[in-house]
Order: C-alpha cells, then sequence, then structure tokens
C-alpha cells in the first residue's frame, strides 16, 4: 500500500498590497512530514537521475500527496500603483507557489467565488503530460467544462516531470486578470549550485481588466486590436529585491507569466549559465540575456562576481521591441544585494540592449541540447498549419489557423466525447484534428504575418526540429540526433516552425499560441490523439458532474463568451 502526506499550501505572511515574496527553495528536494523512510538511494526519486532515465516513460511514483486549496475571488489591488480588479488565487498576486517532488501527486482543490459579476474558471498546469489524467489537463471545452460560480473542483495529477512552470486559469483570457502563479517540481540534479532564490516571474502588466482587453482585441475596429501593456513586473512587483550571497551559485527560475510580451533577462556584471528550458535540462551554455516568449521558462545558474560583496546590481526584464511586444513602458527592474543596502549605479550590458532592440526570437536551437538524449523516429504524418489574422464575415479581426478561426463549447468538452466513442467533430470552429493511430506527428506551422507567437503543446513535449524566417526546405532538422525538446517555442514573424511528437499519449490536447489576445481570437487547434485509446480512459465522476453543475448555471444565467473561450 502507498504511503501519503497531506501538505496544505503555505500563504506566505510577507505580502505587500497583495504582492508574493517567495522564499528561497531547497536545493535538494521537498521534505515531507512522514517521509517515506529510508528514501531509496538518498532522494524521494530513487536511482532516477538525468542523464539515465527517460522522463516520458519511466517518472518515479513516491507515494506521496502534495495537497492545496486555492480560492479564487475578485479583488482591488495596485502593485504599480494603479488600482484595478483582478481575479485572484487566495488574495495573492501572482497566485501562491506549488511545490512538489518528481513523483509526488498534486492535487489542488479549487474554489470559484467570483462574483462581480459571475464567471466560470479552469486551472491548467502548464507543460505537465497528465499521462492517464488527460481529463486533468484544466481547459474548459476540451478537458473539461468550466468551474461554475459557487463550485469546486478538486484537480489530481502526478508531477511527471521535473523543473519549472506555473499554472494558470485557462478560461478566456483570465490569468492576464490575475489567475497564475509559480509549480516547482524538484528533481535529479542538472548542475551543481549553492541557494535556489525560486520562481522569478516576469509579467507584462495592463491597467484594464482583462475583459475590457478582451473586448478590445476581438473588435471591427482595427486600431484597438493592438493594446499597449502599461508597466513590466517582476514578482508582481516594481522593486522586487533578492538577496545574493557572495561566493555562491544561485539558481533562478524565470518564467515569462505575462500575456502578450517577449521578455528579455538580464542582470548587469553577471554571467547566466542556462541549465533548463521548459522542463527539460540542457548542456549548459553561459549567456548575458535569455529571451523568454509568453509560457516558457528557463533555469539559470548565477555566480557571483569578485569582489560582490557589499555591492547591489540591477536585474532587468524589458518587453522585446521590433514586433514582440505592444507596451507603453517595457522595462521592469529589481534590485539584487550582496550584503548591502545600497542602491545599484550598475549598466546593463551591450548585448542585452542589442538584443531587446533588435532579436524576436528564442536562443539559436543549435546551442540548446537536452542531456537526456532522444533521436525522434521518422514521422508517420505531417500536417502543415498555416497562421493568418483577418477580418470574418461581420468585420471582426481574428486570428486563425488553417483558415479556422477557434470556438470553445464550454458545454461540450471535446476529451469527454472522445472518451464516450464520439472521434467526428462537425463544428469547424472546434478546429479538432483527428491524427488517428498516428505513432509520430510532425507539425510544418508557416507564419508569414508581421508577429511572433509562441507555441505551445499541451501533453507532450515536442521536438523543434527546425526554426527561422522565410519557408522550410522540408530536409534540414537541427541537431538530428538529438534535437530540442520543450513545449513551447517562439515561430518567428515571416518565419517558419517545424515540431513533432511522439504520439504516447492519447488525448484532446490544445495546440496555441500563448499570447493571451492571440488565443483569445482564435488562435488555437486541438491535436486529437489516437482516439480509439481515449475511449478507454477511466474516467472520474466528477468530470460529468461539474458539467452539469455548469449546464445548471448557464440555464439560468447567460454566459458572455465574446472570444475563444479559452
Amino acid at each position: 500500500m502507498m504511503r501519503f502526506t497531506s501538505l496544505v499550501a503555505l500563504t506566505w505572511a510577507s505580502l505587500v498590497a497583495g504582492q508574493n515574496n517567495y522564499p528561497n527553495l531547497p536545493v535538494n528536494f521537498l521534505q515531507t512530514s512522514n517521509p517515506v523512510t529510508p528514501l531509496p538511494n538518498g532522494y524521494p526519486w530513487g536511482t532516477c537521475t538525468v542523464q539515465n532515465t527517460n522522463p516520458y516513460t519511466n517518472p518515479p511514483n513516491t507515494g506521496v500527496i502534495r495537497s492545496y486549496d486555492f480560492t479564487i475571488t475578485r479583488e482591488t489591488k495596485s502593485p504599480d500603483g494603479f488600482e484595478r480588479s483582478f481575479l485572484l488565487v487566495n488574495d495573492q498576486f501572482p497566485g501562491p507557489e506549488i511545490e512538489a517532488n518528481w513523483g509526488d501527486t498534486i492535487q489542488v482543490t479549487v474554489h470559484n467565488q467570483i462574483t462581480g459579476p459571475e464567471e466560470g474558471t479552469a486551472i491548467h498546469w502548464h507543460g505537465l503530460l497528465q499521462k492517464g489524467t488527460q481529463y486533468m489537463d484544466g481547459v474548459p471545452g476540451i478537458s473539461q467544462c468550466p468551474i461554475p460560480p459557487n463550485g469546486t473542483f478538486t484537480y489530481t495529477f502526478n508531477a511527471d516531470l521535473y523543473g519549472t512552470s506555473w499554472y494558470h486559469s485557462h478560461y478566456s483570457a483570465q490569468y492576464a486578470g490575475g489567475i497564475f502563479g509559480p509549480m516547482i517540481i524538484h528533481g535529479p540534479a542538472i548542475a551543481p549550485y549553492d541557494i535556489d532564490i525560486g520562481p522569478v516571474m516576469l509579467t507584462d502588466y495592463f491597467h484594464k481588466d482583462y475583459f475590457s482587453l478582451v473586448e478590445d482585441v476581438v473588435s471591427t475596429n482595427f486600431n484597438e486590436v493592438l493594446q499597449p501593456s502599461d508597466n513590466n513586473l517582476i514578482n508582481g512587483q516594481t522593486n522586487a529585491t533578492f538577496q545574493f550571497t557572495p561566493g555562491k551559485t544561485h539558481r533562478l527560475r524565470l518564467i515569462n507569466s505575462g500575456a502578450e510580451g517577449m521578455q528579455k533577462f538580464s542582470i548587469d556584471g553577471h554571467n547566466l549559465t542556462v541549465i533548463a528550458q521548459d522542463f527539460v535540462p540542457v548542456q549548459s551554455f553561459s549567456t548575458q540575456v535569455v529571451t523568454l516568449g509568453v509560457g516558457q521558462r528557463t533555469d539559470v545558474l548565477v555566480t557571483a562576481p569578485a569582489n560582490a560583496d557589499g555591492k547591489s546590481y540591477t536585474m532587468r526584464s524589458t518587453l522585446a521591441g521590433n514586433g514582440c511586444a505592444v507596451t507603453n513602458q517595457p522595462f521592469a527592474t529589481a534590485t539584487v544585494f550582496y550584503n548591502t543596502k545600497l542602491q545599484p549605479n550598475t549598466t546593463a550590458w551591450p548585448s542585452f540592449l542589442t538584443s531587446v532592440a533588435s532579436q524576436c526570437a528564442n536562443d539559436p536551437i543549435d546551442i540548446t541540447q537536452p542531456l537526456y538524449s532522444l533521436t525522434p523516429s521518422a514521422p508517420t504524418t505531417t500536417k502543415d498549419i498555416a497562421i493568418n489574422f483577418t477580418q470574418n464575415a461581420t468585420d471582426f479581426w481574428l486570428w486563425t489557423m488553417n483558415d479556422i478561426s477557434f470556438r470553445a463549447d464550454y458545454n461540450s468538452p471535446v476529451f469527454l466525447l472522445a472518451a464516450t466513442g464520439n472521434d467526428s467533430y462537425p463544428d469547424p470552429q472546434w478546429n479538432v484534428y483527428n491524427f488517428g493511430s498516428n505513432t509520430s506527428i510532425r507539425v510544418v506551422i508557416e507564419n508569414p504575418g508581421p508577429a511572433a507567437h509562441p507555441m505551445h503543446l499541451h501533453g507532450h513535449d515536442f521536438y523543434v526540429l527546425n526554426v527561422g524566417t522565410g519557408t522550410w526546405d522540408g530536409t534540414t532538422i537541427v541537431n538530428a540526433a538529438n534535437p530540442q525538446r520543450r513545449d513551447t517555442q517562439i515561430v518567428p514573424a515571416g518565419g517558419f516552425l517545424v515540431i513533432q511528437f511522439e504520439a504516447d499519449n492519447p488525448g484532446a490536447w490544445p495546440l496555441h499560441c500563448h499570447i493571451a489576445w492571440h488565443v483569445s481570437a482564435g488562435l488555437y487547434v486541438t491535436v486529437l490523439e489516437r482516439p480509439a485509446d481515449i475511449a478507454n480512459v477511466q474516467v472520474p465522476s466528477i468530470m460529468a458532474q461539474t458539467c452539469r453543475d455548469w449546464s445548471t448555471f448557464t440555464g439560468e444565467d447567460v454566459v458572455d463568451q465574446i472570444d475563444s473561450g479559452l
């Protein structure tokens, strides 16, 4: 019999105006109040290591449950001095941190107490595979019906990958209203370091509430479609502080949790050693600036420069120009202190300034190779998808993928329909691509327009086979023996992205741009993977009950779904 421990989520006392100051994390792993004794090989994940364990086929099972309790409400906060309406988890911005060990079970009970007006909600656990728990992916209209007002829903899923990620609402653009927070899963050592600083959340910030912004971007007036952000925040603040220790190496877990803008991150006078991208440990490389599209994460190690004691340095995250972001105020700064309270007078790296001004793309993929090597098999099918921005028959500006702009039906989740044996979806707005029994799926995304898109696939880490400007030549694969893997990758403006994934996770998986306004305006497809096997999934009764509760709510109240729903 497995042994379980239940941990209640911590609500940190060090909150200023609802802002969250995340404490340092344990360097090795998260302890439990009743640990499995003895720990196999000294670690909760036993003998698993970065180099010898395939994370997609051999995740550990620790027998430990990490339990959290989330209450979502509408509140008024002013993180940059401008007061506005927020949707918050436990009255915190950003939301409370989820922390677990690789192989733990995470259980989050969500209470929807949104009022003024009432709204549905659902929470997505970004980057986790959800193998065997596809219905817990947290996407309304795809994996579940929304949690209705005054409703409660408990998500239970495995911490099946390790590293740095985040959770966020997937109901309309709610996460741009404040429903998001970090998710840290401790795992085998990637590289040695001394201090885990924890999450560093980089967030473009809007003074309008999310619903008003959606009304603007899904519009017939092109001049309203591009809504600029009003500020840029680090851990929900305009003046965050970090205490570093001279002579020590620090791990920072960078997360772009914004709605729209590409972030360029740097620390004056410090080199950054990249050790992981998304949930994938990589061969380390040194840089002075890290680029993160919305939804992307990068783990970096930072070692104090010589003679740092008694000094302070400026940490910078800037919303990139050249079509990467629309903003009135691109600059976010924080301060790194080394045993001092003196304010810094440091200057930015020249490479940082150059990257901010001109580079609207991720780092070249030829310098990023996973530590656990995998070679993709030959694809059994290839799908070409073209991104476009166009007006529909009623003159609304929408994003399309292969000429279809997605719109969810909250009352008819695609996965739950597939679980009953339905693999045909006549409504074209659902944009379902049925890949049948194919075992290896290649997708070529063509993006001829002027905007870059961080493309995110649920249920998988995909291989990034090639990316660039112009059109793919149809043959060239970068690092073919061990290509980059991650769950979110930027397709550049006027360019292409070639990804591939193994069809080892039957489900209905969203593939979409992670810019909140773009997916709101329809930039989304559903990947229907191995539908015959979906019918064998044992779906818990809470999924049907949530749909009944949602149906009762919508029978009494009209849901103002003005966008795609996601």
